[in-house]
């Protein structure tokens, strides 16, 4: 199958899964059989239950420690993106399977609540999503997050999110409540500024003229948001660092943050296919400077290092976001969430919001 007539996915192809021994494959394409990948492969949707709503880090890189993820799997479709990893476990491929095999956590909004009705809970502010995007395509079909927003806000519970999509507007509603509680953040990942990068590195996003025009709009209602500049590829999108945080500073933003990429895992083989397809002139370049952020690897898990990289062109990206910051944010911070307001138990009837 040619990657060029997958339209709308980023990937080009269905890796191998490395956890499992056997695979279908096409050993003679010139025969009758039809092709595993048609030109515009669909989507499946898989129901699967929420035992555990809750997923628990320990990196020190990361200021949230807890993320509620209701999809694995993402129709977004950013080539880069570091769930697609995480997709095999799921015994599915890190490409276009997960790009088109969408797992639905139903009930995750019910088993979130259950953990907050236990006497021993501790609230902090939990991310939406710390894997895949909660404001996926999937959302509007399935509304998990939008379920989940109303369990938080009836137990006045802190939420951090983070979306490629507008979609998010369709809970404005419940944001601007939570904002006047003071439990709500809201982060709009955005890499670029070309329309047509986009279409190639993450397809099924929001533009981002669309993302600053909801920024804007959120701040308007004292909905606070900030902007998250990742990741920065170098010889792809670093240019922008400066445009990105203009535009998100002129929208209201009150904050800002960045990574680097990372190509951990089946992530580098598919990038580089990625690479090869659209920009075949910057493969070498590309991704020797990715080893270079990398101690001389793309793939890179060394906790402090991972997220920001290390050495020169590392402090090149760390100048241009700090100058950028300095120059069009200075003074301005996300308010603090109010963890005084959590109804402990769940007293709080879930209707009277």
């Amino acid at each position: 199958m040619n990657p060029e007539f997958l339209k709308g996915r980023a990937a080009g192809y269905a890796p191998s899964n490395l956890f499992l021994k056997q695979h279908v494959v096409q050993e003679f394409p010139e025969g009758l059989d039809e092709e595993l990948i048609s030109g515009r492969p669909k989507t499946e949707f898989i129901i699967v239950g929420t035992v555990n709503p809750l997923s628990k880090n320990d990196s020190p890189d990361l200021r949230l420690n807890y993320s509620v993820n209701p999809y694995q799997g993402c129709e977004h479709g950013c080539i880069y993106c570091y769930a697609r990893n995480s997709h095999t476990y799921w015994g599915y491929d890190a490409g276009l399977g997960f790009e088109t095999t969408i797992l639905v956590k139903q009930g995750i909004d019910k088993a979130l609540e259950k953990a907050f009705r236990r006497k021993d809970y501790q609230p902090a502010t939990i991310l939406l999503s710390g894997n895949t995007d909660c404001y996926q395509p999937a959302e509007k079909k399935f509304q998990l997050t939008r379920r989940v927003l109303e369990t938080c806000l009836a137990f006045r519970h802190p939420v951090s999110i983070i979306t490629k999509n507008v979609l998010v507007r369709r809970d404005i509603d419940l944001l601007e409540e939570m904002a006047g509680h003071r439990l709500v953040h809201i982060y709009f990942s955005i890499n670029h500024v070309d329309d047509g990068l986009k279409s190639l590195l993450e397809p099924r996003t929001a533009t981002a003229d669309r993302k600053f025009k909801l920024m804007a709009e959120f701040s308007a209602k004292g909905i606070p948001c900030g902007v998250m500049v990742a990741p920065i590829i170098p010889g792809i999108n670093m240019q922008d660092i400066d445009q990105i945080i203009a535009k998100s500073a002129a929208a209201g933003a009150l904050g800002a943050g960045y990574t680097v990429v990372r190509l951990n895992g089946q992530l580098e083989e598919l990038f580089r296919e990625w690479l090869q397809r659209h920009f075949p002139d910057r493969v070498t370049k590309v991704i020797n400077q990715i080893r270079e952020l990398h101690g001389g690897s793309v793939n890179d898990s060394v906790w402090g290092r991972r997220m920001k990289g290390e050495g020169v062109l590392a402090q090149v990206i760390q100048q241009l976001f700090t100058r950028a910051v300095s120059r069009h944010l200075p003074g301005r911070t996300m308010p603090d969430y109010d963890f005084t307001q959590f109804v402990r138990g769940g007293q709080l009837n879930l209707f009277d919001v």
